[in-house]
């Protein structure tokens, strides 16, 4: 992913494939669920994620499934999609503890 910011439904789909490959549906579905009902991800909006992801090789197809007379995609994490992930995970946890620190100064009084 570059230099580039990985936005939060991109962060919410890749943590979505960690543990098996999904379908569009599944994927909306676990983001909901990883974010308590915060994101409701609207499939143009999952299906642009997805192709950004897929050219930037974090996310693959995995394999076309038909259900019910329609097709449907698997996608799944790579590994360099695995990486991307740990990696912004290391640098929202970072941001996360710059914040506290900061919080628990003001409370404290260090910063007013």
């Amino acid at each position: 992913m570059g230099l580039r910011t990985m936005t939060e439904p991109a962060f919410l789909v890749l943590t979505a494939l960690v543990d098996e490959p999904r379908h569009g549906y599944g994927i909306v579905q676990e983001v909901e669920k990883l974010s308590s009902g915060r994101v409701d991800l609207k499939i143009g909006t999952l299906y642009g994620v997805l192709d950004r992801l897929a050219a930037d090789e974090l996310v693959a197809l995995d394999r076309e499934e038909a259900q019910q007379g329609r097709l449907r995609r698997y996608y799944r994490l790579t590994e360099s999609g695995a990486r991307a992930l740990e990696a912004e995970a290391a640098r929202l946890a970072g941001n996360v503890e710059n914040a506290r620190r900061r919080l628990r100064a003001r409370h404290v009084g260090g910063m007013a």
